[in-house]
């Protein structure tokens, strides 16, 4: 089986080549990390970013067109979200779609034997986006979470060669975190858009009501502190995180650890501003990143406290997608190897049969 994406069927040098500049383009703080991978999964991570990314841009440019249907854009979020499970389809079919990010996510599907049920969970919380879901509890937050971010820390997983339950749940954990600091830092972007990724509860609880904030949203110190109890559950899956990656292959840990410190970062900034993400967009400056990176990179071989516990109920459904693929796959190897044995016993017997028949003939 080929490891390179350049190696196998579909995808072109110039195909490979399109996803990584839409990687480099699309998220600064990814492709940072991303240059510490080893080299061999630099095309497959921007094949898997690059499908992401093209996705999360057509439900978005599509619900824009929903909202303002004088914009002369075409399709609405249910026809976007039909054709990218189209694109799904043929590129699990092995016929993948007349684009550079089709073809060459076909190759990861192929290569690395992704579960299907992972981009389908990535689809399902776009959908959730096209539909305006509400969202009252951290629960409901962290089933989001699990679907548009830690699907992928899943693929990501699957692209290192682990698939054990363990490391999948600590991805998992990664992937939601990241985007409870994405969601912290977005609270202002989110609302102007009518979006609103903090948890209701929280909100009432506060003595503020969710809709009318969302109308007219502003910064209090009320905010600040749904934004600081959404980022300590941040801080706590990190931590759990951390455990995952020390169970990666060593080559892997710098990248994986690098991106873990860049997103938390997201999260020091936000607090470093009172929690206000409203008025502005926080942002790392780009000698933190560096700092960042040079320390992730020191402490890839430093031993991490193991944490075995279970997945969270919001990302069990990855995990097992992945576990449960393992399992059928193993069945039907351990089916065929019984076929074969049979078969070969068969031939055994019919030998030692017509020996006998010879035997009896002389």
């Amino acid at each position: 089986m080929p490891t390179r994406l350049s190696d196998s069927h579909h995808a072109s040098a110039a195909d490979l080549e399109a996803c990584r500049l839409l990687l480099k383009g699309g998220s600064r703080s990814f492709h940072a990390a991303s240059l510490l991978l080893p080299k061999s999964l630099h095309q497959p991570a921007g094949a898997l970013y690059a499908f992401c990314r093209l996705a999360d841009d057509e439900i978005d440019n599509a619900i824009d067109a929903d909202a303002a249907p004088g914009s002369g854009q075409h399709g609405s979020p249910a026809a976007a979200l039909t054709r990218l499970r189209r694109r799904l389809d043929r590129a699990y079919a092995g016929a993948p779609m007349d684009h550079p990010v089709d073809r060459a996510f076909a190759d990861v599907v192929r290569v690395h034997a992704m579960p299907r049920a992972l981009p389908e969970a990535l689809l399902e919380g776009f959908a959730w986006d096209a539909e305006g879901r509400i969202y009252e509890t951290i629960e409901d937050v962290l089933a989001y979470a699990a679907r548009v971010a830690g699907a992928v820390g899943t693929m990501m997983t699957v692209l290192m060669g682990k698939r054990d339950a363990a490391t999948l749940a600590r991805a998992c954990d990664l992937g939601c975190a990241m985007q409870l600091s994405n969601i912290a830092r977005d609270v202002g972007e989110d609302a102007r858009v009518g979006r609103l990724y903090l948890p209701r509860t929280w909100l009432r609880e506060e003595g503020l009501d969710p809709d009318a904030w969302l109308a007219e949203p502003y910064f209090n110190d009320a905010i600040g502190r749904v934004v600081e109890r959404l980022l300590s559950v941040a801080d706590e899956l990190y931590v759990r995180a951390d455990a995952g990656i020390a169970r990666l292959p060593m080559s892997c840990r710098p990248g994986i650890g690098a991106a873990r410190r860049l997103y938390a970062e997201i999260g020091h900034e936000v607090r470093r501003r009172g929690g206000d993400s409203i008025a502005s967009r926080a942002v790392v400056p780009g000698r933190r990143k560096l700092v960042l990176l040079a320390r992730s990179v020191g402490a890839a071989a430093l031993p991490v406290r193991a944490d075995l516990s279970a997945p969270m109920a919001e990302t069990r459904f990855l995990v097992d997608a992945v576990t449960d693929t393992m399992a059928r796959a193993a069945q039907v190897r351990r089916a065929g190897e019984g076929r074969v044995e049979w078969t070969l016993g068969l031939f055994a017997r019919l030998r030692a049969r017509d020996n006998a028949d010879m035997a009896l003939s002389r």
